[in-house]
């Protein structure tokens, strides 16, 4: 592209950008408005305001003030509301930013339609939109509604007490002559507890919470809730954020001016906050989803003085950035940014351009996304769903005579039939019984030397143990007597000391069942299944990392896929799927991709691992 169509571009990109708003006439802010000479002064009002009853030509200063309050959250929050200034420190009127405005123009949708207020919010950072939603829920209180509760709970305990903090300036700061209750505005402490305070004269209650320490709102009669930052809540099986979310918000109505507004910085996929983000894109959910890139805030852009160098100096990204639609100014801010930050990962993390972006690049992902993407293209519906039958589910009957049974309700899915001359290895992780526990899985992947591995079939379901194991040879003598890898761990320590007696039993009819070996020193013991442990997880992972990376497998599954994108490295260094999501399938890719047929050798192997291959 020429220099000079560039800038001409630029120009024209830069005159289309919201101009900035002037929230005591009116100009600019958002919401349908009318121009109106008022006192002397041009006006833009909101239509509703005009619509009121109490609203008259001449009507003087006050009488206007107060009325424009209850329809002008702008109006309302610049002349009400003081916040301090996050550079100078200073108390500033609160006027709202490009992206506060765009948040504001959904919940203002919802309030003008009669509908209850629902949101979720995926920020960048440092606009603002926290602010935004505790100055409207106030708003709502000090306004709108009397005995109207609210909560807020915040990531930490600090960041509450930073709340509660910025609800007293307000009120401290609030004009007594638009105040229009007796007693002065101000926060009490409510009912003995230092979780709750009162809004003095509007009988509303505000309870500020952490999700470090949700006790304080059991019992809750709320209207409103705030929930921020919750991409960050603790999850785990005691204390989880959608059981938290599940508490606070099924006391709260569905009425007008009652509000649920979820909202965080992304942390990685599969946790809570991205299954509701995806649930509220795709329309399932009750939310309404607002993404703020970071090239809509207007503090991330810089002054370009040599346009062409500029231009020289970007990357493929950043140019794509360009017919994105932003202009130069903001890809001069991020080029600039990212130099400063030195990953493209992190400053995707950090300043995302879509909601894709802000997820995948944040958290401690151990399959890249790209690759996930690349892997994903082989997913397909089966061909073909059933069940494996022999004569009997028990036994050394289960293996004889398998054969194939369609049935649209059964569990394996087929996309391939054994073919003659092939190696298969059927790969087992064993899950629970009940339907809230995790999920056995048995894979089978073809691997038949000189080919690209790839996966045939799948059952997937809840079981007894040992019906899962016999099911797994009879699937296994089915195609073509694949090695049966048995994933053990769940056997050896949850299935009462019967594991060894399960696994041995199978032995004696499946010869085709995976050993590792008891010791390196004298002579070897075979134990039956694959052992999971730090050091051999390690190594699987580790594997499965790489052919994902290299496209080296075929995968056909998209689930696979979806677990691999949940799949982190803990704090602690190990890997496991974020609370709430699993790895059953994947664990099976990792098993069945680690093993190796006969006459191959595997560089990872290590004796350490006392793991001994047998194909038979």
């Amino acid at each position: 592209m020429e220099i000079k169509e560039l800038l001409e571009e630029n120009e024209r990109r830069n005159a289309l950008l919201p101009a900035a708003a002037d929230p005591q006439s009116g100009r600019g802010c958002a919401g349908e408005r009318a121009e109106r000479v008022a006192d002397g002064r041009t006006l833009w009002l909101p239509q509703t305001m005009l619509a009121d009853p109490e609203w008259r030509a001449g009507m003087s200063a006050p009488e206007m003030e107060l009325l424009r309050c209850r329809h002008d959250f702008e109006f309302w929050a610049w002349r009400c509301v003081r916040i301090r200034h996050k550079l100078t420190g200073a108390l500033v009127p609160f006027a709202l930013n490009a992206p506060q405005r765009e948040v504001l123009a959904v919940m203002e949708a919802d309030r003008l339609a009669g509908r209850p207020i629902r949101i979720i919010i995926l920020k960048a950072r440092q606009w603002g939109g926290s602010t935004l939603v505790q100055v409207y829920m106030a708003w709502i209180q000090c306004v709108h509604r009397r005995g109207w509760n609210s909560v807020i709970c915040a990531h930490v305990k600090n960041t509450a007490a930073a709340i509660r903090s910025m609800y007293s300036t307000l009120l401290a700061c609030y004009p007594r002559e638009l105040w229009s209750e007796d007693a002065a505005p101000a926060l009490r402490l409510y009912g003995g507890s230092t979780a709750t305070r009162e809004i003095v004269g509007r009988e509303c209650t505000l309870t500020i919470a952490s999700s470090m320490n949700q006790e304080a709102t059991r019992g809750l009669a709320c209207c409103m809730a705030h929930l921020s930052e919750v991409a960050f809540w603790a999850d785990s099986p005691g204390s989880s954020p959608e059981d938290f979310v599940r508490a606070v918000c099924s006391g709260i109505p569905l009425q007008p001016l009652t509000l649920i507004a979820l909202e965080s910085t992304a942390n990685g996929t599969g946790s809570f906050f991205h299954r509701e983000w995806l649930r509220a894109k795709e329309g399932l959910s009750d939310k309404h989803p607002v993404f703020v890139a970071w090239h809509e805030i207007e503090m991330y852009r810089a002054q370009v003085g040599d346009a062409e160098a500029l231009w020289r100096s970007l990357d493929d990204y950043e140019r794509a950035l360009w017919h994105r639609g932003l202009t130069l100014e903001m890809i001069a801010w991020y080029h600039a940014k990212r130099r400063e930050i030195g990953s493209a990962d992190a400053m995707k993390a950090e300043f995302p351009t879509d909601d894709v972006e802000a997820f995948v690049h944040s958290g401690c992902a151990v399959f890249a996304p790209e690759h996930i993407a690349a892997l994903r293209a082989g997913c397909r519906a089966p061909a073909e769903r059933g069940e494996i039958a022999g004569d009997e589910p028990l036994g050394s009957r289960a293996v004889a005579n398998v054969r194939f049974v369609a049935d649209s309700a059964g569990r394996l899915e087929v996309w391939e039939r054994p073919a003659k001359g092939r190696w298969y290895v059927a790969a087992v992780d064993v899950g629970g019984r009940s339907d809230s526990s995790d999920w056995s899985v048995i894979a089978v992947m073809d691997r038949t030397p000189g080919r690209v591995p790839e996966v045939v079939a799948q059952w997937r379901g809840h079981i007894d143990h040992d019906l899962l194991a016999w099911k797994a040879a009879a699937i296994a003598r089915f195609y073509s007597d694949a090695l049966l890898v048995v994933e053990s761990n769940t056997l050896e320590t949850e299935s009462a000391g019967q594991s060894a007696y399960i696994l041995e039993q199978l032995a004696q009819v499946y010869h085709g069942l995976y050993t590792r070996a008891r010791s390196a020193q004298g002579p070897v013991a075979a134990r039956y299944g694959f052992h999971t442990n730090r050091s051999t997880k390690a190594l699987i992972i580790a594997g499965l990392t790489g052919m994902v990376r290299e496209g080296a497998y075929v995968e056909r599954d998209s689930r696979a896929c979806d677990e691999m994108a949940s799949y982190t490295r803990l704090p602690n260094g190990a890997f496991g799927a974020r609370q709430g999501c699993h790895d059953d399938i994947l664990m099976t890719r990792a098993i069945a991709l680690y093993v190796q047929p006969q006459g191959t050798s595997n560089p990872a192997d290590d004796s350490r691992e006392l793991l001994r291959r047998v194909w038979w």
